[in-house]
């Protein structure tokens, strides 16, 4: 579908504002607490929520365009500064709750955000970022009262130390969310209701990704971006309707879950489940079993956890459809899930820089192995290396082409060159088509991997393993696992005389990094293959690692890899 730049629209009043007003009684949310106690929000709550969300936000100075940020559980009171930000021409920034208090305060400052909301449970890590960024407010939602955690001495932290609290910059403010909604007043809302009609061409949200090149960025996104992918995938290929319930695995902060538990479900005034607590295999059964949702979405690596759980062949009795993304759903995985459950997942990729899945397979004719095919309202290119489409089934750089692409990173002007080209994405993925129009991922035209559908950059965890005084080099690689999918497994040599062990490594890393980006394996090698010009060979160390692994000798020590030997050198091809 095609908008247009100049037309009147705010996501957050056809999003909220619309089924407030035609089905107000009707529940938006179930909302789910840490301890799996479940309230029913209306549409009309949630709308008066929103509003009032808006009205606090204009009375501590937020203006049209500038940045919120937004680090908090998925809770109706998240949805609520999220689409109040909307309402006024603010720009929501969503971030990962498994953000470390050094990307918290990292993101604080690139995005020059001018007020940070946070989870209770993320108040240290908001403390530090409050210190270090040019933060005017902070905003703490939750169960608490007690803000001395924000208001004491700041520190940065030690690496691989969890940070101290830390102090707002002169003259910020550090409010309960309850006292910042309340310090709004009826001058504050009546300007929030009067603010400058956005168009579906204004900037909306942002999201942060780290994408192809490791380096956090944000995608900024448009009012009209929203609309445009429920009127094609969620319309098209889910055909969901007011009666469809959504449960998503995948949190609000990802491009995957915002789509599923507000823009899909709210497009045509469905119900939406928002569950605070980890994804786990358990905690999904209980919520599926009590909520009874029609629509679940995931990433592979949830469906493989969930079909290793030993879980009752009825746990999705009352799902319709399953939705996957964030990585390719290996075709055993799907025959063994659904030989289990019954139910048929529709493996898709999208992105977050192009908000949601633009390919995806249909209800009815899903192929095992296959992405699919191209969603409508999206044209998909796969080129080579010169640029030009390829032939046939040969391989090639997939591009995607769509009205919800972002307009680039912010200030990443050199990198949103090689991604954003004209009216083209570039996804970083090398694919094939079929004859018949389905879609094959042949893997990642760069380095980077995913873990669980997160992106992990191997060069942060590489850094990372070289900060420990032991190791002398590293290199991280991805391996399936027996599902399939990827993980990130380290290839180490240590210095002379030192003996670290797998899990100290492993336990180094997740003390300095989000645990997502651990490697899951440590392999000890005397040195790494290299070319000839002296560039290690991470195919070689693949090689090996998935050698040592499918062996099922174990991770040899740094003594018994010396024993072992090196993968093989080999020159570079000419």
């Amino acid at each position: 579908m095609t908008t247009s730049a100049g037309e009147f629209f705010n996501a957050a009043s056809w999003l909220l504002g619309r089924n407030a007003a035609a089905t107000p009684d009707r529940v938006a949310v179930t909302a789910i607490d840490a301890d799996g106690s479940a309230t029913d929000v209306t549409y009309r709550e949630l709308d008066e929520l929103a509003w009032q969300a808006a009205a606090a936000l204009v009375a501590a100075g937020i203006r049209a365009e500038e940045r919120i940020l937004l680090c908090m559980a998925d809770s109706p009171e998240l949805l609520a500064l999220f689409l109040g930000g909307l309402y006024i021409g603010a720009v929501p920034v969503p971030v990962s709750t498994m953000a470390t208090a050094a990307d918290l305060s990292a993101m604080a400052g690139d995005s020059r955000a001018r007020l940070l909301a946070v989870s209770a449970e993320f108040a240290a890590a908001a403390a530090y970022a409050a210190a270090a960024g040019g933060l005017r407010d902070v905003v703490v939602a939750g169960q608490t009262t007690d803000l001395e955690p924000l208001l004491a001495p700041s520190r940065a932290p030690a690496a691989g130390r969890a940070p101290a609290a830390g102090r707002a910059r002169a003259g910020a403010r550090v409010r309960t969310l309850r006292g910042f909604l309340a310090a709004a007043g009826p001058a504050d809302l009546a300007a929030a209701r009067g603010a400058e009609p956005t168009l579906a061409d204004s900037p909306a949200f942002w999201l942060y990704t780290s994408g192809t090149t490791g380096t956090p960025k944000a995608a900024m996104h448009r009012h009209g971006s929203l609309r445009t992918t429920a009127l094609t995938y969620a319309a098209d290929v889910l055909g969901i309707g007011p009666g469809d319930v959504c449960y998503s695995a995948a949190k609000f902060f990802f491009a995957y879950g915002l789509g599923n538990t507000l823009t899909f479900p709210f497009s045509v005034g469905g119900r939406a489940i928002l569950d605070q607590a980890r994804a786990t295999p358990a905690r999904l059964a209980s919520v599926l079993g009590a909520a009874r949702p029609t629509l679940f979405f995931g990433a592979p690596t949830v469906y493989a956890a969930m079909l290793a759980a030993d879980l009752p062949a009825g746990t999705f009795a009352s799902v319709r459809l399953g939705v996957s993304a964030g990585e390719s759903f290996p075709a055993d995985l799907y025959k063994r899930f659904t030989g289990r459950f019954g139910l048929e997942v529709l493996d898709g990729i999208g992105s977050t820089e192009a908000l949601h899945i633009f390919l995806s397979n249909r209800p009815g004719r899903v192929r095992p192995g296959t992405t699919g095919e191209v969603v409508p309202g999206y044209e998909l290119r796969i080129e080579d290396p010169d640029g030009n489409e390829v032939p046939g089934s040969e391989p090639g750089s997939l591009y995607v082409k769509g009205d919800s692409i972002a307009t680039g990173y912010w200030c990443r002007s050199e990198v949103s060159r090689r991604v954003f080209r004209g009216e083209w994405l570039r996804t970083g993925d090398i694919y094939a088509r079929d004859a018949d129009g389905f879609y094959t991922c042949l893997g990642r035209s760069d380095d980077v991997l995913k873990a669980g559908g997160l992106w992990v950059s191997p060069g942060e965890v590489e850094t990372r393993l070289r900060e420990h005084p032991d190791v002398e080099q590293a290199v991280v690689v991805a391996i399936p696992d027996s599902d399939g999918l990827d993980k990130p497994v380290a290839c180490v040599v240590v210095a002379a005389g030192t003996q670290p062990t797998e899990d100290e490594l492993i336990a180094f890393c997740r003390a300095g990094l989000s645990a997502f980006k651990r490697p899951r394996r440590v392999l000890f090698l005397p040195e790494f293959p290299l070319t000839a010009t002296g560039k290690v060979q991470r195919f070689r160390l693949r090689e090996h690692a998935l050698a040592q692994i499918a062996a099922g000798a174990g991770v040899p020590g740094p003594a018994a890899a010396s024993a072992a030997g090196s993968p093989a050198r080999e020159a570079e091809p000419a």
